[in-house]
C-alpha cells in the first residue's frame, strides 16, 4: 500500500471520472461518482467537492 499525498486520491478520482464519462455516455454522472467514491475511498466531503465543483 502506498501513501499518497493529501488530495492525490481526488486527482486520480477526477481523472478516472473524466475517462468514465467519455467511455460510458449512457451511465449517469451520479452513478459514476458513486463508483468513484468507492473505488478511490473518497470521504463524503471529497465526494461532495467533486459533485459541486467538477461535475457541472
Amino acid at each position: 500500500m502506498s501513501v499518497q499525498p493529501e488530495g492525490e486520491h481526488i486527482k486520480k478520482a477526477i481523472k478516472w471520472l473524466s475517462d468514465q464519462r467519455e467511455e460510458n455516455k449512457n451511465k449517469s454522472e451520479e452513478a459514476i461518482l458513486e463508483e468513484a467514491s468507492v473505488r478511490f475511498n473518497l470521504s463524503p466531503n471529497d465526494t461532495e467537492y467533486i459533485k459541486k465543483f467538477v461535475i457541472v
